[in-house]
């Protein structure tokens, strides 16, 4: 079976348990962290993680479970296809 990626980003106001509470979320759907970068600019957090959705038949579906974070956090969460991520952010 042909590996499917997805990217994910998490952007917000730095607070406890960011990550913890996106990689619930990506456990709970068998999702693998392939790769993490996260970083804090002043009170701002910026994740992008890269995820294996091989398993995952709807990112809408995974999509729609991060909102309760978001909204609690006030996070921007979004997932995307690898494909899709880059073609958006060619220059």
């Amino acid at each position: 079976m042909e590996k499917r990626r997805a990217v994910v980003s998490v952007i917000g106001k730095d607070q406890v348990g960011i990550i913890a509470k996106v990689t619930n979320i990506l456990a709970d759907n068998s999702v693998n962290v392939l790769d993490i970068s996260q970083t804090i600019l002043q009170d701002f957090f910026t994740m992008m993680m890269l995820v294996d959705v091989s398993e995952i038949e709807s990112l809408e579906q995974l999509q729609e479970q991060f909102q309760p974070i978001s909204q609690e956090m006030g996070l921007k969460i979004n997932i995307q296809l690898e494909d899709l991520f880059k073609a958006m952010h060619r220059v």
